[in-house]
């Protein structure tokens, strides 16, 4: 090892989060425009996708509902509640629908302004609920804390506000967390001084990371992050997505933009580049502007690898 080498795991773990958080500030999309984004994300050799969202749509009616997607597929199916928000499972009005949830693995947001209630009422009130809901039907619950470094109404976000999240959402039954730059502000130091305090406060507990690129920080994030034993991220096909309750707030991490910067790097994602960048075309066609990807505008990669040395 010389004084220029990254420490960097072997392999990371990408969550494909388009179908969700990069359609949330989107019109509605047909369901035959969903189903055709799905396949062309399956075709990435993705593991994990968020495939949609139980939340109220009275409350926040901009993120992507429910949508009867096929059974059949091998991959993890994630969705995500709000802490106010529907339970898994339940259709309009909250009304309980037959049978259990058919996700893998629910995702809990923290509550945030759009969702009419303060985090704390969210998280005593119903983040236990969800834990049962998810255990009992032999899944299991991912909390993300989302405004974890800063907030667009109280501004940042003290690291022990976010441990004490944290640390509550383990007690009520989370089997893992995420940490979520919902607006695009932080960077990587505060990114390793965060990870650092919840992981002390949460021993053994898997944490991933979901980042934002609204200040052009996000890619430096994750390699921070990744640095710093993380090996679970979050990232958006095309670089689509926002925040419908942060003015301003841009897209997450382009999907291809990490693959490049990790593959590159010598670690394994399991994604091909050219499946993920022909998945950003079907996403492009389907919510009909360009996306904001500069390696899908830039074509994905033009200079060729150098041929090995002979000698």
């Amino acid at each position: 090892m010389n004084e220029f080498d990254l420490v960097l795991p072997a392999a990371v773990d990408i969550r494909e989060v388009g179908m969700r958080d990069g359609l949330q500030l989107e019109a509605p999309l047909p369901l035959d425009a969903k189903l055709a984004m799905l396949e062309a994300l399956v075709a990435t050799g993705v593991r994990r996708i968020e495939a949609t969202s139980f939340v109220s749509p009275g409350r926040s009616p901009r993120w992507p509902t429910p949508t009867r997607l096929p059974r059949s597929s091998p991959l993890g199916r994630r969705a995500l509640v709000g802490a106010g928000g529907q339970r898994p499972g339940s259709g309009p009005g909250g009304r309980r629908r037959r049978g259990r949830p058919r996700v893998r693995r629910v995702g809990d947001r923290r509550a945030q302004p759009g969702q009419r209630r303060a985090p704390d009422v969210g998280r005593r009130g119903r983040r236990g609920e969800i834990a049962g809901l998810a255990h009992g039907a032999g899944g299991s619950l991912e909390v993300i804390i989302a405004t974890a470094w800063d907030c667009p109404f109280d501004g940042r976000t003290p690291i022990a506000r976010t441990v004490d999240v944290a640390r509550a959402a383990v007690t009520a039954g989370a089997d893992q967390l995420c940490l979520g730059d919902t607006i695009g502000t932080t960077t990587p130091l505060r990114v390793v001084q965060l990870l650092d305090a919840v992981r002390r406060a949460c021993p053994g507990v898997p944490v991933g990371v979901h980042f934002h690129d609204t200040r052009g920080t996000g890619q430096a994030n994750a390699l921070a992050a990744i640095q710093a034993g993380v090996t679970q991220l979050d990232a958006s096909v095309g670089g689509l997505g926002g925040c419908p309750f942060a003015p301003g707030a841009s897209g997450n991490i382009a999907t291809e933009e990490l693959v490049y910067l990790l593959e590159e790097s010598g670690v394994r994602t399991g994604l091909d580049l050219d499946a993920v960048l022909a998945a950003a075309r079907v996403t492009e066609d389907a919510v009909g502007h360009e996306l904001p990807s500069s390696l899908y505008r830039a074509g994905g990669r033009s200079v060729p690898r150098p041929a090995p040395d002979a000698s």
